[in-house]
């Protein structure tokens, strides 16, 4: 099964999308990484930056008013403490890029070169434990622990900084800023922009292709018609340079075509002509003979001559003919064929009608029906014609009660001279184009003709005409 579409429009606008969707899916994926980023840090200035203040208000604070003022500012997401453990120092705490940059950010709003130390502390929805150098060993630091300020018992996940900072006296004051791991819901203005630029991208997409595609099945439209008129306008050598060499080319071939057809009809009239000649001088010296069983055995040789020549002129003329397409009644045509047939006692039935006139060459359809009932004739020695009607196509079927056609040799008889039974004699007769004629002109109707072999026994012809088609004119 094959999954990729068939059209070139179909799949130029599959590849266009494709890459537009993986594009926008990738573009969306940093932005949200990288606003990620940026809200974080922006929380994490505005967590530093209130640290900052509140140490410049405890600063010049004695320890009672410092607790008093502790506990008023003391409330999550922020939490203080005054207990904590000493502070060291010599001891890096910030275990992370992260807690380095909020302890940078930290120091300089704090300004003066005061130390600070950050860890940063991960939470899983439940307890929350510190990581960092600074924070590692319950042992060492049991009583930040035992205090149980900087501890979280949060439901979604986040992260938290703590951070410690000593004042101008000594006293160590613990701050835990809460960090939630989502600092923000998601961006539906982007969304709605990114949709809306999808569909103006997928908008003018198929714009694009369809005008550019729209050269290309002018140009098979115009090489499928070619086959039934030759002499079809020009197509428009305009647009694109590409496109433009594309229709002079095809134009120039139409043209070199067009002459080599009206060269080989001027040829074949000549031939048609210039045989006829010899053929009716013979006629004449025949009936000048005494011998009655001569005069009519030449007479035969040249009937046969005759039918042999005009056989092999239309095929080589392709059926094509001055005759012009016009709407023909299609019963009247089966029940002129089959008076003309039980005139030589054969019999012939029709079943089914068309239910309008069908536009076709009259003469050049009577002749490719006439050969497919001849043929039926032949072998079968009765023929039914069945009519079948349809809004967009004619079918007419003829069958016949002969021995059938072996199914390896269902399409070789449609080659021209080719005759199953391999002889040329006056009993089988034919020149072996019937059929090969017939196919010509269901094809200059834009239709086809197949045949093939019925269960009960038998051959069936079947002729497709389309409703709605081209012909030469």
């Amino acid at each position: 099964m094959r999954l990729a579409p068939r059209s070139l429009f179909s799949r130029l606008v599959l590849v266009q999308l494709s890459v537009l969707i993986v594009a926008l899916l990738v573009s969306f994926a940093i932005y949200m990484h990288e606003r990620g980023d940026a809200l974080a840090q922006a929380s994490g200035m505005q967590a530093a930056q209130r640290i900052a203040d509140i140490v410049k208000l405890l600063e010049p604070l004695g320890p009672a008013e410092r607790r008093r003022i502790v506990q008023v500012f003391s409330a999550a997401p922020l939490t203080i403490s005054l207990d904590q453990a000493r502070f060291n120092e010599n001891e890096n705490a910030e275990g992370s890029a992260r807690a380095a940059l909020f302890g940078a950010m930290l120091r300089r709003f704090l300004g003066g070169g005061r130390p600070a130390a950050v860890s940063l502390r991960e939470e899983q929805g439940g307890l929350a434990m510190p990581r960092g150098p600074g924070f590692m060993g319950p042992g060492a630091h049991a009583p930040w622990m035992a205090a149980g300020a900087a501890m979280h018992f949060g439901s979604q996940p986040g992260f938290s900084f703590v951070a410690q900072v000593r004042l101008s006296d000594g006293a160590l004051v613990t701050f835990d800023s809460r960090q939630p791991a989502q600092a923000a819901g998601w961006p539906y203005r982007l969304l709605l922009s990114l949709a809306v630029l999808l569909a103006a991208v997928i908008a003018v997409s198929l714009v694009a292709v369809r005008w550019t595609t729209r050269p290309l099945n002018a140009l098979a439209d115009a090489a499928d018609e070619l086959g039934r008129n030759i002499d079809r306008p020009p197509l428009p050598e305009e647009g694109p340079l590409e496109v433009t060499r594309a229709a002079r080319a095809f134009n120039t071939m139409q043209e070199r075509l067009a002459r080599y057809v009206r060269e080989r009809s001027a040829t074949l009239a000549a031939m048609s002509h210039d045989l006829k000649t010899p053929v009716n001088r013979l006629r004449l010296r025949a009936e000048l003979l005494d011998d009655t069983e001569l005069k009519k055995k030449i007479s035969q040789d040249l009937e046969e001559m005759e039918s042999m020549i005009h056989s092999t002129l239309e095929f080589m003329r392709g059926g094509q003919s001055a005759e012009k397409a016009r709407p023909v009644d299609v019963k009247a045509l089966l029940e002129s064929l089959q008076a003309d047939a039980q005139d030589t006692g054969a019999e012939v039935a029709i079943e089914g009608a068309a239910s309008g006139p069908c536009v076709c060459r009259p003469q050049g359809l009577k002749r490719c029906l006439g050969n497919l009932l001849d043929n039926a004739l032949k072998y079968g020695n009765s023929a039914t014609m069945l009519v079948d009607d349809a809004p967009d196509r004619l079918i007419i079927r003829i069958r016949d009660r002969g021995p059938g056609i072996p199914e390896a040799e269902l399409e070789r008889v449609f080659e021209p001279f080719y005759r199953l039974e391999g002889s040329r004699s006056r009993d089988t007769g034919g020149t072996g184009l019937g059929l090969s004629i017939a196919r010509q002109i269901a094809q200059l109707h834009g239709g086809t003709l197949k045949l093939h072999n019925l269960k009960e026994g038998g051959l069936e012809a079947v002729l497709i005409l389309p409703r709605q088609n081209e012909m030469r004119a």
